[in-house]
C-alpha cells in the first residue's frame, strides 16, 4: 500500500491538481454554485406544483379555484429554471473572464448576445445547457483575446466616466464575437439544413449523455472517483462537480414531468441522489466512521478529539476535520472502506429507486441538508429517509472493522510516545 501510494503521489496526484484547477472546469463549477439558490427555489415551486397527494390537491383546488393555485409554481419555474441556460451562459463567461484578469461583466454580455445568435431563445431552459456551457467558454475566448488588441480600442477623450470608456473598449471585440456566432448559425442553417441549434444539439449529444450518465456503472465510477481523489487531498466533490450539474437540473425536470404525468421517472442519478444517499456526512459516508468510533474507537483520546470536533460539520455533509485530522488523505488503513462504502451505498440506493421501494430524487435540497433528512426532502417520501437511515447503518458497520484496527495502532503509538517521555 506504501508503494501504491508513492507511485500516486508522484504520477497522479500532479495531474489531478492540474485537472482541479483547470481554469474553465472552474469557471463551470462556479457558475453552478452561484444558481444553485435557483435551483433549489425552481425545485421546490415544480415539486409542490406536481405533488403526487390527491388530498393535497384537492384541498388547494378548492382554496383557490381548479389550476388557479399553480400559478405561483409557473412563474416561480419560468424566473429560475426555464432561464437557466441564460444564467450559465453568462457566468461561465464572466467567471472565465475573470480569471484572465478581464472584465468579467462585457464578457458575460458578450456570451449572452452570442448564445442567443445561436437560436438560445428555444432553448433558455436546461435543454440548452450544454450549449450555454460551450457558448460561455468559447465566446469568453475569444473576447478575452480581441479586447486585450490595441487596434480594437475605441479611445475615448480624457474626462469620459470610466464605465463609459469600459463601454467603449469592448465595442469592437463585443460586435466580433456575436457576428461569429451569428455566421455560424446562419451556415448551419442555409448549408447543412439545421435551423434550430440548440434542438439538435440536445437530440444528438445531451439526451444520450444524460442517458449514459443515468446507468449503474456510471453511478458505481462517481461513487468510486469522488473519494478516490479525496484520499489523495483533491476536492473530488468539485473536480466531478461540473460533470453532475450538466446531467442534473434536465434530469429532475424530466423525473418531475413523468410522475405527474403518472409515467415512472426515467433518471435515477442526479446530484440530490448522490448527496442524500451517498454521501452521508460527506464524501466517503464520513457519518458512519463517526459513529464507527464512538461504537468501537473510544480508547483513542486522539481519535475521540477529532471526532468530537467533527461531528458537529458532519451531520451537515461537511468532513474535512476528519478528512485532515483523523486523518483519512493517505492513511492506508482508511483507503479501503473510504472507498468501498460509497460504492456499496450507491449500489443500494441505485436498485432500491430503480426497483420502485424508493421514489427518485425529484427535489434539490441543499446538500448540507443532514442525513436521512435529506433521503426525505429529496425523494418527497418517508422511504427515502428510511433508505438513508439504511445507508448510514451500511456504512457504520464496513467502517467498524477498519476503526478497531486503526485505533489498536493509535494507541499502541499513544503508548510508545508516553514510554518515551518517561
Amino acid at each position: 500500500m506504501d508503494r501504491f501510494i508513492s507511485f500516486m503521489e508522484k504520477k497522479f496526484v500532479p495531474i489531478a491538481s492540474k485537472i482541479g484547477a483547470q481554469r474553465h472546469l472552474v469557471s463551470i463549477r462556479d457558475a453552478f454554485m452561484v444558481s444553485m439558490p435557483m435551483m433549489i427555489l425552481g425545485a421546490l415551486a415544480v415539486a409542490i406544483n406536481n405533488l403526487p397527494i390527491d388530498a393535497f390537491q384537492n384541498a388547494m383546488n378548492s382554496i383557490f379555484g381548479e389550476g388557479n393555485w399553480q400559478a405561483f409554481g409557473g412563474s416561480v419555474w419560468n424566473g429560475t429554471f426555464a432561464i437557466l441556460s441564460v444564467f450559465i451562459a453568462f457566468l461561465v463567461a464572466y467567471n472565465l473572464a475573470k480569471s484572465y484578469g478581464k472584465e468579467g461583466t462585457s464578457a458575460g454580455a458578450v456570451s449572452l448576445g452570442a448564445f442567443f445568435a445561436l437560436g438560445g431563445a428555444n432553448g433558455m431552459s436546461s435543454t440548452g445547457l450544454f450549449v450555454a456551457l460551450i457558448t460561455g467558454i468559447v465566446s469568453a475566448e475569444l473576447f478575452v483575446r480581441l479586447i486585450g488588441n490595441d487596434k480594437l480600442v475605441v479611445k475615448m477623450p480624457e474626462g469620459v466616466p470610466p464605465a463609459v470608456a469600459k463601454s467603449f473598449a469592448a465595442l469592437f471585440p463585443a460586435m466580433i464575437v456575436i457576428s461569429l456566432f451569428g455566421l455560424f448559425a446562419a451556415i448551419l442553417a442555409g448549408a447543412f439544413g439545421i435551423p434550430d441549434i440548440i434542438t439538435s444539439f440536445y437530440e444528438a449529444v445531451q439526451k444520450p449523455f444524460m442517458g449514459l450518465a443515468n446507468t449503474y456503472p456510471s453511478a458505481l465510477l462517481i461513487a468510486f472517483i469522488t473519494p478516490f481523489l479525496w484520499f489523495f487531498g483533491l476536492h473530488g466533490a468539485n473536480m466531478i462537480d461540473p460533470f453532475m450539474q450538466t446531467i442534473n437540473v434536465d434530469a429532475i425536470e424530466k423525473n418531475i414531468a413523468a410522475i405527474a404525468a403518472g409515467d415512472p421517472a426515467p433518471y435515477i442519478v442526479n446530484k440530490p441522489f448522490i448527496d442524500s444517499f451517498v454521501n452521508l456526512g460527506g464524501t466517503g459516508a464520513t457519518i458512519g466512521l463517526i459513529i464507527a468510533i464512538y461504537l468501537v474507537g473510544r480508547n483513542s483520546k486522539a481519535y475521540m478529539v477529532v471526532n468530537n470536533l467533527s461531528a458537529g460539520p458532519g451531520l451537515f455533509n461537511i468532513n474535512e476535520p476528519m478528512l485532515f485530522g483523523l486523518p483519512i488523505v493517505l492513511n492506508p488503513i482508511m483507503f479501503f472502506p473510504f472507498i468501498l462504502v460509497p460504492m456499496v451505498l450507491v449500489t443500494v440506493a441505485y436498485f432500491a429507486t430503480k426497483s420502485g421501494i424508493v421514489p427518485p430524487a425529484t427535489f434539490i435540497a441543499p446538500w448540507t441538508t443532514p442525513p436521512i433528512i435529506g433521503g426525505f426532502l429529496t425523494t418527497q417520501s418517508i422511504s427515502g429517509g428510511v433508505l438513508a437511515a439504511v445507508n448510514v447503518l451500511i456504512s457504520t458497520v464496513i467502517y467498524m472493522p477498519f476503526v478497531k484496527v486503526s485505533t489498536l495502532q493509535q494507541i499502541k503509538r499513544e503508548e510508545e510516545a508516553a514510554a518515551e517521555a518517561e
